[in-house]
């Protein structure tokens, strides 16, 4: 592309551009080709960026939820507990993105038969939307129906 040839292949906005690509591929249901070029930014952003970076950890999600579209729900987990961890660790585990990523490895949870690690990830999700976005948001309201 473009961007890798004027700025390379590990700058910022080239690997921007890669993510935005994959999405493109997800949303259009070519879960392979999104794949691939999902590992590709993770790695570059986990050597460029760091690991716990706002954008290795949104890659790490993405690319969870297309190993999950793609039947690979082990290899979700393993992506989807990584981030549950840093996220914990940097943000809190009662920000926003914390409890999202709760919530989308509880689901990843209840689809590989684990239901009882998904109900408690779930209660955990409820407990904090009540107490930081009240009983009546949403989000809250989403998490209780899924619980």
């Amino acid at each position: 592309t473009t961007s890798e040839r004027v700025l390379g292949p590990n700058h910022r906005d080239t690997l921007t551009t890669r993510a935005n690509l994959a999405a493109s591929h997800w949303q259009a249901g070519r879960t392979e080709e999104a794949i691939e070029l999902e590992e590709q930014v993770l790695t570059a952003r986990d050597r460029v960026l760091g690991p716990n970076h706002r954008d290795t950890l949104t890659t790490r999600t993405n690319l969870a939820a297309s190993y999950q579209q793609a039947g690979r729900t082990e290899e979700a987990i393993e992506l989807l507990e990584q981030v549950l961890t840093a996220r914990e660790r940097v943000l809190g585990p009662n920000h926003r993105d914390t409890l999202t990523t709760r919530t989308n490895l509880a689901a990843s949870y209840q689809q590989a038969g684990r239901t009882e690690e998904a109900i408690e990830l779930l209660e955990q999700v409820l407990t904090a939307s009540e107490r930081v976005l009240g009983p009546n948001h949403p989000d809250t309201l989403t998490t209780r129906t899924n619980l």
